[in-house]
């Protein structure tokens, strides 16, 4: 099997963690298609795209992001002119389903049938919520990404043909083996070439830690993912084509990272429930699970994107329900009058934002989180106040390594920041 040299080099030094590769890492920004094995291309991006010449027609897995399409369509046809026949979305998030348009335009002019969508039917549902939850999903994409002028999109290209369990593409000389899985999303295809013993992950395998645990998202479902893992992993593939982060070569290397991954999910669906079963609270068992320590230095599993906390509160969320435990959260005071109270005892807000402030100092960043917020909650008019909150979440994104603590820490610090500058 060849390989473009600059991307299989890039490869061996990522699996080496001497390179960035993981979701926001090398991106050969500008290269355009790149040949992985003979007519099977792959173009990098903020959701990789991987293309397959057949003979028959072009299939495409997977079709980028909303600002990307144009792009997309000129580096592929500057790869082959052969038609679009067929794109797979491997899942319903926007940053795969959003590169179609171009070629349903190239086919309306050319006088030919517009490429057919291939989806897994809970896509349709991803895309009805998506147009509900508009709003809610502008704000949280805003906040994790810390992009203030994001909108979210409310017309998506619609699969076609869907699938509710497995189902089988034949074009040309290439055979596509999908398959649904349950993971990141409910709405999930893998993808397996078995002519080219190649796999199209989607997002089950991203060259960082599973996005298991994302806390403004919908559920997520860890132990799922783990055997759609195993499952692809037993397939022996010689590639691995991931929609972020780059390929992987070499069966071994594919079984690895494949197996690897699935025992991380695995030890903390194990560790939670074990701990939900003995009738532990949530707090308990965030303090106490951790992933197995013998694969904290795989470069694809470091905690830089989703992080383990989160996914143990997801899980949690998948089999206990909501309520954490403590009878105080189960019908709690509105959280101003909590911080009213609390002030009160402390002899006003300010005396929280001072304790906010040493427990920042000390190394406490978790506890001054809760005093500063307290404390603007007690007072929320105070611009001394959201000073200290400024400072305190400021300094807690710039200790996260992960990007969802990062950016909701991040936006904290931005809503004080204009609070407490008084007004010209």
């Amino acid at each position: 099997m060849t390989t473009s040299p600059s991307l299989a080099e890039h490869a061996d030094e990522v699996w080496h963690g001497r390179a960035e590769g993981g979701v926001f890492g090398f991106t050969a920004a500008g290269r355009g298609v790149q040949d992985v094995a003979p007519g099977i291309g792959w173009r990098a991006g903020f959701g990789n795209v991987a293309a397959f010449r057949t003979g028959d027609g072009l299939v495409l897995f997977d079709t980028g992001n909303p600002g990307d399409a144009a792009r997309l369509h000129a580096d592929v046809r500057a790869w082959t002119a052969e038609p679009l026949t067929e794109a797979i979305y491997s899942h319903g998030h926007i940053d795969h389903v959003f590169g179609v348009d171009p070629f349903d335009a190239e086919a309306d002019e050319l006088g030919r049938p517009r490429p057919t969508v291939i989806a897994h039917e809970a896509v349709l549902d991803r895309f009805d919520r998506y147009v509900l939850t508009n709003g809610y999903n502008t704000v949280v994409n805003r906040r994790q990404f810390q992009q203030p002028d994001l909108t979210w999109p409310s017309r998506f290209r619609l699969p076609d043909r869907t699938y509710r369990d497995s189902l089988t593409l034949v074009r040309g000389e290439l055979t596509f083996e999908l398959f649904h899985a349950k993971g990141e999303t409910d709405d999930a295809t893998v993808a397996w070439i078995p002519e080219r013993r190649t796999l199209c992950a989607g997002d089950l395998f991203i060259w960082v830690a599973p996005n298991a645990g994302n806390p403004q998202k919908v559920q997520r479902y860890p132990a799922e993912w783990a055997r759609a893992l195993r499952r692809m992993a037993a397939l022996d593939a010689e590639t691995l084509l991931p929609a972020h982060g780059v390929p992987i070569f070499g069966a071994a290397r594919v079984r690895q990272a494949l197996e690897e991954t699935a025992e991380w999910l695995e030890s903390l669906v194990e560790q939670t429930l074990a701990l939900l079963n003995a009738g532990a609270r949530l707090d308990e068992i965030v303090r106490e699970v951790r992933p197995p320590a013998h694969l904290a230095g795989r470069p694809y599993l470091r905690p830089l994107y989703d992080e383990p906390e989160f996914v143990v509160r997801n899980i949690w969320r998948l089999y206990g329900g909501w309520y954490d435990g403590n009878p105080a959260t189960l019908k709690p005071a509105p959280d101003a009058v909590l911080a009213g109270a609390l002030a009160g005892l402390a002899g006003g807000p300010h005396r929280l934002a001072d304790a906010a402030s040493s427990a920042a100092v000390a190394g406490d960043l978790r506890l001054a989180g809760h005093l500063a917020e307290l404390a603007v909650l007690a007072a929320p008019d105070d611009p001394a106040l959201h000073a200290v909150r400024a400072a305190v979440f400021g300094a807690r994104a710039e200790q996260e390594r992960s990007v969802m603590a990062r950016g909701v820490f991040r936006w904290a610090a931005a809503e004080s920041r204009r609070l407490a500058a008084p007004p010209d």
